[in-house]
């Protein structure tokens, strides 16, 4: 059996308001292998957004170990956090965050940019990542002249860019009606087949479907972990 790219070991997350502590994972344990393809599910409160921070090297756990890679990174500091980040993951948000004085092309060679990446070579791999998800005649569109699902696939090849380890894509769908929602889910799919792994938050059962595995969170904990069509 291959090495596991992730392993998370009795995960937890407390954050303290005032008074009151909330215990937002109370001890989350699974593996991810190259490839995988999942969704987290899972109520409001169930602590979908707080291990995607974890995942996404955005916050560190009160205990337990993520290991990413061949690396702890469970309580890395700030700066060794940040480079992993730029160095081995992706991400895609339900809001985009394009930087909207910046073309198609720019915002796609922003994490480049912060790799140190020459400007010849940035913009021949942000035109390439532009093509592979069917932009290539909107490089020098501002986002505000792009479609919804225009701005996501922006948002994908962005997060394509340095070819991370993992995607860590969050509600992807979630502002796109139905027609665009099933464009980017498609581009996801072609992603996974030419195997990225994918990790995906979504309350959504019928994109969760997309993928192979789907884990349920209840209350900070693992309640299912299962293949889908299995």
């Amino acid at each position: 059996m291959p090495t596991p790219i992730v392993q998370l070991q009795d995960l937890r997350k407390t954050y303290r308001m005032g008074l009151v502590t909330v215990e937002a994972l109370r001890g989350v344990s699974f593996e991810i292998h190259a490839g995988d393809y999942i969704s987290v599910m899972g109520p409001s409160g169930c602590g979908k957004s707080t291990l995607l921070n974890l995942l996404g090297c955005l916050d560190r756990p009160s205990s337990g170990r993520y290991v990413l890679g061949d690396e702890d990174v469970s309580q890395l500091d700030d700066d060794t956090l940040s480079a992993i980040r730029g160095a081995r993951l992706g991400f895609v948000f339900q809001s985009y965050n394009l930087i909207p004085q910046l073309t198609v092309v720019e915002n796609i060679e922003v994490p480049l940019f912060y790799q140190g990446q020459p400007d010849s070579a940035s913009r021949g791999l942000a035109t390439e990542m532009a093509e592979r998800v069917g932009l290539a005649d909107r490089l020098d569109h501002r986002p505000f002249e792009l479609s919804g699902g225009q701005q996501q696939r922006v948002a994908i090849a962005r997060a394509l860019v340095n070819d991370p380890l993992i995607i860590l894509a969050d509600e992807p769908t979630g502002n796109l009606d139905s027609t665009s929602g099933a464009d980017i889910l498609k581009v996801f799919d072609d992603l996974n087949a030419h195997g990225k792994t994918m990790i995906m938050v979504t309350h959504d059962p019928g994109v969760a479907k997309h993928s192979s595995r789907t884990i349920r969170l209840r209350d900070g904990l693992v309640e299912s972990d299962v293949k889908n069509g299995a």
